[in-house]
């Protein structure tokens, strides 16, 4: 029996705030450590692969959990949604990249230019003092 791959992260919703002997044993290892295609985050994921805890999905729904683990998402309810799937960045969505034309997908794209468009979110001038 194979053993199971260690929990990988995407390190595009990545969040902490080291101590410095935490940065210093980061670093040593930084230049000890090969390159690998995916750069920092492969480095993250081995770095912090015995400790790190995921977020629920709700707050990072990355795009490509919607075909490859539906039963842990609910797009309808997300927070935050990681767009990395080939062809799902909402500022250049076409449709026509593999599972770009899923109803789901269709959804969080159309979301996102709600948001973007929406004008009330845009910049607050505070009050003069």
């Amino acid at each position: 029996m194979e053993p199971r791959p260690y929990p990988y992260f995407n390190a595009g919703m990545f969040v902490f705030e080291p101590s410095m002997s935490v940065y210093n044993h980061m670093l040593t290892s930084l230049r000890t450590t090969p390159p690998t295609p995916l750069a920092e985050q492969d480095f993250l994921n081995l770095f912090f692969k015995e400790i790190y805890k995921q977020i629920p999905p709700i707050y990072n729904l990355v795009d490509f959990m919607l075909w490859r683990h539906p039963d842990e998402v609910q797009p309808d309810k997300a927070k935050v949604v990681h767009y990395c799937a080939a062809g799902s960045k909402p500022w250049r969505y076409t449709g026509k990249e593999e599972y770009m034309d899923r109803e789901d997908v269709k959804m969080l794209v159309k979301k996102w230019g709600y948001i973007y468009d929406d004008q009330s979110l845009g910049e607050q001038k505070s009050p003069e003092m």
